[in-house]
């Protein structure tokens, strides 16, 4: 009895014991978390005093991902003998001036993608990499500064696909009004005058017109992580039925130097991209249908994997 009683003593002692320097260890380490936010704090002041400075900023980061698979003899799936793969990319890149009296911003989004499916037993099928992801925008912004945070504007944005079908459809936007920045990441541009021009050889479902632009971008770093959303809308006068708005979303989180990992999805409503693809591009064609007619559908893409910044 008397050896149970001192091994239970010795055991709680123990217990008491690490307890003890577990909430010492804590205690210690409180203040040196503390430290830590309050250097992290002043870093980031001297970070944005710097990105405040007049000249230009130049940057760039995005996404990489993809994977390859071979599958032999595989039979609880519908091709047993097959090999697969998919690759994309995506580059979100800036170069902006920042002057006393005015700016001038430009931005480029890229993504690319493409994937193959090989049916070993089918010698007829397409072995080779597709086209799965085709994005292209660039865009420059000048404004004439009347205050911190509002100034005359003009914009000229550029979309289009780039691995087939080039510029059939794309779109130009050229337009002047007012650009507003009520914090230093945040850019919000209202146009009201503003040209979006189409280009595409099915001239009888795109047509130019005239309406207003909106366009809110928002870049920001934070420590590890990179975030940047643009969504860009145009309102046509004509007709709601060329109307047509893109949102595209980075983020990436660096793990080590310039790698880390990131993810992008957009979003996009464009009515006549959604008739061209039912009229001409659809699996069963349907010449007869138009505008009224169709559901417009919302366009989405996503990509995960490794990230990467300059």
């Amino acid at each position: 009895m008397k050896k149970l009683l001192f091994m239970a003593g010795v055991f709680l002692t123990l217990v008491s014991t690490h307890a003890q320097t577990g909430e010492e260890i804590k205690a210690e380490m409180a203040p040196k978390k503390d430290s830590i936010a309050a250097i992290q704090g002043r870093v980031d002041a001297l970070q944005a005093q710097l990105d405040a400075l007049p000249g230009w900023k130049i940057g760039a980061f995005g996404t990489i991902g993809g994977s390859l698979s071979q599958f032999n003899n595989w039979f609880a799936q519908g091709i047993p003998n097959n090999s697969s793969g998919n690759i994309g990319f995506t580059v979100n890149a800036y170069a902006n001036l920042q002057e006393e009296k005015f700016f001038w911003r430009n931005a480029a989004n890229v993504n690319l993608a493409w994937v193959k499916l090989d049916d070993k037993d089918d010698p007829t099928d397409d072995d080779s990499f597709r086209q799965a992801t085709d994005v292209f925008n660039i865009s420059s912004l000048y404004g004439r500064k009347l205050s911190e945070k509002f100034a005359i504007s003009a914009l000229a944005e550029y979309r289009t696909t780039i691995l087939s079908n080039f510029n059939d459809p794309g779109y130009l936007d050229l337009g002047v009004g007012a650009t507003w920045t009520p914090i230093t990441d945040l850019i919000v541009v209202i146009h009201p005058l503003n040209y979006n021009f189409v280009f595409s050889s099915e001239d009888t479902i795109f047509e130019s017109s005239m309406g207003a632009k909106i366009v809110a971008d928002y870049t920001k770093k934070i420590g590890a992580v990179n975030f940047k959303s643009n969504l860009s809308l145009f309102q046509s006068y004509e007709s709601s039925d060329l109307s047509n708005w893109t949102w595209i979303n980075s983020f990436s989180y660096t793990l080590w130097k310039m790698i880390g990992v990131g993810f992008d999805f957009g979003l996009r409503n464009n009515k006549q991209e959604t008739l061209n693809y039912i009229v001409n591009n659809a699996p069963t064609p349907d010449p007869t249908a138009t505008f009224d007619t169709i559901d417009n559908e919302l366009q989405t893409y996503w990509t995960l994997g490794l990230s990467y910044k300059f």
